[in-house]
């Protein structure tokens, strides 16, 4: 039975996340964790028996580590990614995968032309409810896709964006979008594929700092269907995130965990009273483990088969070069084109 060996760079509280998960895969086992905060890495290390370095390439320099997560500050993801994939490291990379569409995909090439896994956290791909609408939707469930709806009011403090100084900055965290919003674009993506083309709106109304407090777009998905987008981080007292599909034939809306709008032909109506798992609404750190340990098992099973995960590096991508195109049309004050062309060029 293989062992595999884990190593986490970044000790922030997402870490903590990664830890529990990890310690909960029978086949896993954490080799060694690394901190700027000398501190914070040692506390870990000592609670969890296992080694520790305030310098990363350390922890990357061992021979006995397999998978690497990063869940450091959003805008030192692709650095340190990039070296652990360099390093020969399979690599889960907390959300954004990258704070631009270029570095991310230059994480996707790397890994490819190393053959290694990589795995952008999308922990919310591994609910059950969710997993379920991509299956009615992959079946036709709803007919033709017209319009996917994505709203996520959730609320943070001025405390919040204070905490740290990279909190709430373009370069380190980005705003309502990159940073809350990721994962219900994540999801909208997942669902209706591909966007095509994008009009975006962002402000910054309630907190005092350089990214948007609110992003809005309207998107045209490869399928020809439509969506709407709506991210803040200023609704008081905070709501869980949406996401609304209308079909030609049919209906679904998500609302946090939980299904609580389902006209599906054919299909039997779920239990969408089995809301209990959705967090991070006016609390960060109010997040359950359950999914990213699913994650991990994802990546795991991706290794040993040779296939891509779930969420793989191509998905982390795209759902960072939505934001940066939503930010892109917010600036030039028009709506453009993400196509698969324009983005190689931006590579390029």
């Amino acid at each position: 039975m293989t062992q595999w060996r884990f190593g986490i760079i970044g000790c922030g509280d997402i870490a903590e996340r990664h830890v529990e998960a990890i310690g909960q895969i029978e086949d896993a086992k954490l080799i060694a964790v690394s901190s700027r905060t000398e501190s914070r890495a040692r506390a870990i290390a000592e609670r969890e028996g296992c080694e520790w370095y305030a310098d990363y390439r350390e922890l990357l320099g061992r021979g006995d580590i397999d998978i690497v997560c990063v869940t450091t500050s959003s805008g030192s993801h692709a650095a340190i990614g990039l070296d652990a994939l360099n390093a020969g490291k399979h690599l889960i990379v907390e959300k954004p995968m990258a704070m631009s569409a270029r570095d991310a995909r230059r994480m996707v090439d790397a890994a490819r032309e190393r053959g290694l896994v990589l795995s952008s956290i999308a922990q919310r791909r591994f609910e059950a409810n969710n997993q379920l609408i991509k299956r009615v939707l992959d079946a036709g469930g709803l007919g033709r896709l017209l319009l996917a709806e994505m709203t996520l009011p959730f609320y943070r403090t001025q405390a919040y964006y204070d905490s740290a100084e990279w909190r709430g900055t373009i370069a380190e965290d980005g705003g309502a979008l990159m940073n809350q919003g990721i994962h219900g674009l994540d999801l909208l993506l997942w669902f209706a594929g591909d966007a095509r083309t994008v009009f975006g709106k962002t402000a910054t109304l309630t907190h005092r700092m350089e990214a948007e407090d609110l992003g809005l777009a309207i998107l045209q998905f490869e399928s020809g269907a439509y969506g709407t987008v709506m991210a803040s981080t200023s609704v008081q007292p905070g709501y869980p995130a949406t996401v609304s599909l209308y079909g030609e034939t049919g209906t679904i809306k998500l609302e946090g965990s939980s299904i609580v709008r389902w006209a599906v032909p054919g299909w039997e109506q779920p239990n969408w009273a089995q809301e209990q798992t959705y967090g991070g609404v006016t609390d960060p750190k109010s997040i359950v483990t359950e999914f990213h340990q699913s994650q991990f098992l994802d990546v795991i099973a991706a290794i040993e088969t040779g296939t891509e995960p779930l969420s793989s590096g191509e998905d982390g991508w795209r759902a960072v070069r939505l934001v940066e195109s939503i930010y892109e049309s917010a600036n030039r004050r028009t709506e453009i084109a993400i196509g698969e062309d324009q983005a190689k060029e931006r590579v390029e």
